[in-house]
């Protein structure tokens, strides 16, 4: 199997970037099609990238404003879990387009989750500690090889660091998560491994066996990419709502804490894109950098809402914040140059 990432400006339609899958024999190709209007492409992409930014920074003002959508909370994990189903319809692992760099990229999404740890508990004790650690050890998001199209990059490169970071991660979550909460005890590998079954592997094997059954169903994601954003923003909407909620009953709490997670999540945030970049070196400097700056929050603030407390999930919320704020530039830029 090969991953080919490739330009067809006669495919091209309504001057939008899309993202399309074709199997060929034993040749599987993700196809970025081009604009014919670059220019005005280009602005499109840029007011886009800015009204999605707008919209989760809504969805965060009006969950704080609406604490009483917290009763709604049991519908984060289905809208994620939805969401995860819709983008492993698309995306499909092949060895060749694995680097080795795709090694570096997991091995530093790990050493930072550490680090930051480690730093949220010098700056402000456990809380800030945990916020840091979900915010670190978050594997890449759903939309990175999108946002690396709208950027020029190789597509594959990103899928292949979305596909590897999400299960590995996923695998590591039940042993790691134990340790970090300060239970490593049988009932929490058990109870933690069921969730992140659930959450991730669940869709995974179900995606997998509707494309085996029905190939066509490859083609459904993009027709439902407003819908699976629509999801994203409801699920921040009411992470926040929940979150607020929380703290209207910690009257000890200061608003000291909450600025202490956000600066947090902007540092990890600012690390993750360096370090990336780093790690691509000059051949993908590009990819790498969203691979381990683009996060996966939905499924890392479902577990710190699950297992921690909604003042730790605000740290993954914040970075979700930070990142989109930080592609709106990058594409800002791009079109600029």
């Amino acid at each position: 199997m090969t991953l080919v990432y490739q330009r067809d400006r006669a495919q091209f339609r309504s001057d939008e970037w899309t993202l399309s899958s074709r199997l060929r024999g034993s040749d599987f190709r993700v196809v970025a099609l081009a604009q014919t209007h670059c220019c005005r492409g280009d602005t499109t992409l840029v007011k886009r990238g800015l009204s999605r930014t707008a919209a989760i920074l809504a969805a965060i003002v009006l969950g704080a404003l609406l604490p009483q959508a917290h009763t709604a909370a049991w519908l984060i994990r289905w809208l994620v879990i939805g969401m995860l189903f819709v983008v492993f319809l698309q995306t499909r692992f092949s060895r060749e387009s694995l680097h080795r760099s795709h090694v570096f990229l997991l091995a530093a999404n790990l050493a930072i989750a550490a680090a930051a740890w480690g730093v949220g508990f010098l700056v402000g004790g456990r809380d800030v500690a945990l916020a840091a650690f979900f915010c670190g050890i978050t594997p890449t998001a759903t939309a990175a090889p999108v946002i690396t199209s709208f950027l020029g990059g190789r597509v594959s490169y990103v899928v292949a660091a979305f596909l590897l970071s999400n299960v590995v991660i996923a695998a590591l979550f039940p042993v790691l998560l134990p340790f970090v909460l300060g239970h490593p005890t049988p009932d929490a590998f058990a109870q933690v491994t069921r969730s992140v079954g659930l959450l991730v592997f669940a869709p995974l094997v179900l995606a997998w066996l509707i494309r085996r059954l029905h190939p066509a169903a490859a083609q459904w994601p993009q027709h439902l990419g407003n819908l699976t954003f629509s999801a994203w923003v409801t699920a921040i909407f009411l992470i926040t709502a929940n979150a607020s909620e929380f703290l209207h009953h910690q009257t000890q709490l200061s608003s000291t804490v909450l600025l202490e997670v956000a600066a947090v999540a902007l540092l990890i945030c600012v690390v993750n894109f360096t370090v990336g970049r780093l790690i691509g070196g000059r051949e993908f400097p590009r990819e790498a950098s969203q691979a381990l700056g683009q996060k996966n929050t939905t499924f890392t603030i479902y577990l710190a809402m699950t297992y921690a407390n909604p003042l730790v999930a605000l740290g993954p919320t914040c970075y979700v914040l930070w990142h989109n704020l930080w592609n709106s530039w990058q594409l800002h830029r791009h079109h600029k140059t």
